[in-house]
């Protein structure tokens, strides 16, 4: 069991704990009136912009994760190389009731393409995507869940992203699987 934290309520406004870094010398104090805080301790840099008047905005980005790792053909390629996986897969090629797998390929194509920022076709032709009560009909448990996460990890593992990218698609896509079981195997 840890041990309680100690009672700070005794501390003046101006005390520094001596393991803290500060902007000026090691009592506080920077000789700049406009670099001090009340008590004559080193002002925080967010207190230093709050006095100087200045503002911060956030950048405008021109660039979304739709655009940012290569927009439709990427989102063609990871689907196509997932869809490789599910034709053969005797779990999940069940699930599909159609004979050709392209119109499912074209409901997770514009899924996708939204939901990272580009066309929002997925919407305009489906509405809300509701994803747990379009796939409330199929029985999707653990295995069916490992075999979903194996066939996409391949079809990520083809798009050669940047680190970041990859990491950031791998966890909504392991997150979305997750939430798809509605049944134990």
């Amino acid at each position: 069991m840890s041990e309680p934290l100690p009672d700070r309520s005794d501390r003046s406004e101006d005390a520094t704990p001596s393991a803290t870094p500060t902007d000026g010398p090691a009592d506080g104090a920077t000789g700049r009136p406009d670099l001090q805080a009340p008590g004559g301790r080193a002002a925080l840099p967010v207190e230093r912009l709050v006095a100087s008047g200045q503002t911060f905005s956030q950048p405008e980005y021109t660039e979304n994760f739709y655009e940012a790792i290569g927009g439709h053909p990427t989102f063609v390629k990871l689907v196509d190389a997932f869809y490789e996986g599910v034709a053969d897969d005797e779990i999940l090629r069940p699930m599909y009731p159609e004979q050709d797998l392209r119109p499912a390929k074209e409901r997770l194509l514009l899924f996708l393409e939204q939901y990272w920022g580009g066309p929002k076709t997925y919407g305009e032709q489906r509405g809300h995507p509701r994803l747990r009560m379009r796939h409330m009909p199929f029985r999707v448990g653990p295995q069916a869940r490992d075999a979903w996460l194996r066939h996409m990890r391949h079809a990520v593992d083809r798009l050669d992203l940047a680190p970041l990218h990859e990491a950031t698609l791998w966890d909504y896509l392991e997150r979305a699987a997750l939430s798809m079981v509605n049944a134990a195997d």
